[in-house]
């Protein structure tokens, strides 16, 4: 049987010269690939107790709906600025040129819930830290944050300390 690292396709040199891009979908082209992405996450999972998935826009939403839904959970979408219809709570965070914004409503997650995040990939950690200040705005407890891949070479994981992180896969370049 294949590992999941097998289904990533590693491209050289995009989107710059010297950066090698871990492409996530095609884990998802293939059957036994997203079966493993999604199973990898749940094992990661158990005996962890929690009341609700959070996945941020768009692949948070890929690997975190059906986790939410083998687990019987509900699913919170966190998207950019601007996509929510009702009222919502924003966090901006830094991007390497410039600034972003990520928005949750503000009745989404409810003082005490225990929160599970869910996304494809840590890189430098900023989306995650502005969705963690979201959550605990809103009265709830990170209490496990998952990911398919990090890149361990970018210290995503500095931004996350004293929180309990996962990754399937650990690639230890940038």
């Amino acid at each position: 049987m294949k590992k999941l690292e097998e289904y990533v396709t590693s491209i050289p040199d995009f989107p710059e010269e010297g950066i090698i891009f871990r492409d996530v979908t095609t884990i998802l082209e293939d059957p036994d690939g997203l079966s493993m992405a999604v199973d990898g996450i749940r094992e990661m999972l158990k005996g962890v107790e929690y009341d609700a998935v959070v996945g941020p826009e768009s692949r948070g939403f890929i690997f975190g709906v059906p986790v939410a839904y083998a687990e019987h959970k509900g699913f919170v979408p966190v998207r950019k600025k601007g996509k929510l219809p009702r009222e919502v709570l924003s966090a901006d965070y830094e991007l390497e040129y410039g600034t972003a914004t990520v928005e949750i409503h503000k009745d989404s997650i409810k003082p005490g819930q225990k929160v599970v995040i869910i996304d494809d990939l840590i890189a430098t950690g900023g989306t995650i830290e502005a969705i963690i200040k979201l959550i605990e705005e809103l009265g709830g407890e990170v209490v496990k944050i998952c990911f398919i891949m990090e890149l361990a070479g970018l210290n995503g994981r500095d931004k996350l300390k004293g929180y309990d992180v996962e990754a399937v896969i650990t690639y230890e370049g940038k």
